[in-house]
């Protein structure tokens, strides 16, 4: 997937009426400490700004983070969304983009980015949690 001249990216086909249906198109774009951003379905940002909201004041940063960069979106008529060039800056978002579905969101990489990450990961153990999963 690439970004456009105007920082815009068009969400997957497969993705596009399940997010009409689901929020009529409107999204929700955050920062995330790992480097990329989180995009949810609008109402699917309304439980998460909740649950950050209520986190107590140990966490203000991140409520930080999460709250204060959040930037409301609306997917165009040929399911195209603007990144604000703030939030391109923040994830490193270049040309190259990685948008990958994480159930009640999604996530959106500088692909360049995310293959190094995701080449580290698999070069460490995996986590305890997980040892016992049965995939």
């Amino acid at each position: 997937m690439r970004l456009d001249a105007k920082g815009r990216f068009s969400v997957p086909t497969r993705h596009r009426e399940a997010l009409m249906k689901m929020a009529g198109g409107q999204l929700t774009l955050t920062q995330h400490p790992d480097g990329c951003l989180l995009v949810f379905p609008r109402n699917e940002w309304e439980v998460f700004r909740g649950q950050v909201a209520a986190l107590p004041m140990s966490a203000q940063w991140w409520k930080r983070i999460f709250l204060g960069n959040a930037q409301d979106v609306e997917m165009d008529g040929t399911g195209r969304v603007l990144v604000a060039p703030e939030l391109r800056d923040a994830a490193q978002l270049g040309r190259d983009a990685l948008l990958l579905g994480m159930g009640s969101h999604f996530e959106l990489w500088d692909k360049a980015t995310y293959k190094e990450k995701e080449a580290s990961a698999m070069k460490e153990e995996m986590p305890e949690v997980l040892k016992n999963f049965s995939f």
